[in-house]
């Protein structure tokens, strides 16, 4: 790695956060989380993780997704730690175009980590240095759960003048079944304003069969040994108890667009998943969500 190179790309992502008014802090994880990705895709392993999570929105939806600092992924290959050290360490090694990064492999440690859910995973630390910038890097992996109807393979966008990395990404409906699930299972307790925000946004950006979205709900809470809730799971209490905490994610999030109230988004949210959460499929098939909604029946022919 070139030294001029990694102090180039500091000052471009310097200059870049000046005119985007963003925090340096923020593009540079940002760009160490994309190269590591890029990385990914150039390796033996890249069709062995998927990605999921705040990042997987980043890749589908831009700058309107939560900013976040760590990497989820799904893992489609041994739960060992020792086997997933192995890999990251040969994905941070693979042979790139010179980005200015690099990746220190005595860094690297792994430990079990049990997410909300209950369910456990994996969590891989690693050190990344761009010039004299030191950069703290988190995998977040979990194993087992279903992708429905399958991954998708899609360009993350980059943020410098480098080659994108394809990866495969989890697909809208399965992302949404896992943080409904979470939801769910946490119940009252539940304080992730962050999973509320998600499939809000992507009930506002994306377009959905119902077939699709019930089926990734079907196989996610059976995976993980959940009833389906029949009505809304949300009172009205747990609203106005969370809305002092939605107010600070609110702010946190410096976007404009999202609703002050928290019961607006829970509600929104509530009517895009009513009938997932109704017991008939009959007319599954035929009913197709055309963003912000609601329901409609698609026609025949």
């Amino acid at each position: 790695m070139a030294k001029n190179t990694a102090a180039s790309v500091r000052q471009k992502l310097l200059n870049k956060a000046r005119e985007e008014k963003r925090p340096f802090q923020e593009l540079l994880q940002y760009y160490a989380m994309e190269r590591f990705l890029y990385r990914l895709s150039q390796s033996p392993h890249s069709g062995c993780f998927t990605l999921k999570g705040a990042l997987m929105l980043w890749a589908m939806q831009g700058p309107t997704s939560r900013p976040t600092r760590d990497i989820d992924m799904l893992g489609q290959t041994s739960n060992e730690p020792e086997a997933i050290l192995d890999q990251v360490q040969d994905i941070i090694a693979a042979e790139v175009m010179d980005d200015g990064l690099h990746f220190e492999p005595d860094t690297l440690k792994a430990e079990t980590i049990t997410e909300d859910a209950g369910y456990q995973g994996l969590r891989v630390t690693f050190t990344g240095f761009l010039d004299n910038a030191r950069i703290s890097m988190q995998l977040d992996i979990g194993f087992g759960d279903p992708v429905f109807p399958f991954p998708s393979w899609l360009e993350f966008p980059t943020l410098l003048d480098f080659p994108a990395a394809r990866i495969k990404c989890y697909t809208p409906e399965s992302s949404i079944a896992e943080k409904f699930q979470a939801m769910v299972n946490l119940g009252e307790l539940n304080s992730r304003m962050k999973d509320f925000y998600d499939i809000w946004l992507l009930s506002r950006q994306h377009e959905f069969r119902l077939e699709n979205l019930k089926g990734a709900v079907d196989g996610t809470f059976q995976k993980r040994g959940t009833e389906i809730p029949e009505t809304n799971p949300f009172s009205a209490a747990f609203m106005d108890s969370n809305q002092p905490q939605w107010q600070a994610f609110r702010k946190r999030l410096g976007q404009g667009h999202v609703p002050e109230a928290f019961s607006e988004v829970v509600e929104a949210m509530v009517e895009f998943l009513s009938p997932v959460m109704a017991r008939s499929a009959e007319d599954a098939p035929r009913e197709i969500w055309h963003p912000p909604g609601p329901w409609s029946r698609q026609a025949d022919g």
